[in-house]
């Protein structure tokens, strides 16, 4: 075995091939799902999806746009939709946008029908990985730190309710990628 291939002594293969469903990240903005995702969805073997991209793709605009101009419930009846049809039509890793997992139904259709993986990460880490980019529309309008420290305190419960949880620290992705192996491996 490789380091690559090997987890701990377990083969990434024969860990893959247990997971009989979708594994949909979830978490804050910041948090990794993105890129934790690919890298995950590589040692996995498996397709990687972002569901802001797809949501961006059907509607041909971005997701910023769609909240300025229809809002939030709008957004997240759509992402709703987004997020089923990924599931559907795809075994692989999908990182969900941060607050598709606070809503109710989005919620139950992931529990029932995936594995969700919440990456916690702390405040410190979610602020400065958010100021790399000015595209978060839930950050535009105020101070970033303040922020992210109420969404964290009012989606933890939510996030709470994944099936897996693995914190991101300020190491390699591909680090939490294998922590999120490991931990599935475990719930299984």
């Amino acid at each position: 075995m490789t380091a690559s291939t090997s987890l701990n002594g377990k083969d990434i293969g024969q860990i893959a091939a247990r997971i009989d469903r979708p594994v949909v990240l979830v978490g804050l903005m910041g948090a990794g799902k993105s890129t934790v995702g690919r890298r995950l969805a590589g040692l996995l073997g498996r397709g990687f999806v972002d569901a802001d991209d797809a949501i961006e793709e059907a509607a041909q605009r971005k997701v910023s746009e769609i909240f300025e101009e229809f809002g939030e419930a709008y957004f997240r009846d759509g992402e709703r939709r987004v997020i089923a049809r990924l599931m559907e039509e795809n075994s692989g890793v999908i990182a969900t946008g941060g607050g598709a997992f606070v809503d109710a139904e989005t919620r139950a259709l992931i529990l029932d029908q995936a594995i969700a993986v919440w990456i916690d990460c702390d405040l410190d880490t979610l602020v400065e990985r958010t100021s790399r980019r000015n595209h978060r529309p839930l950050l535009r309008n105020g101070n970033p730190r303040e922020i992210l420290g109420k969404l964290l305190n009012e989606r933890r419960e939510f996030y709470s309710q994944a099936q897996v949880r693995v914190l991101s620290v300020d190491s390699p992705h591909s680090d939490t990628a294998k922590a999120i192996i490991e931990a599935i491996d475990q719930w299984m």
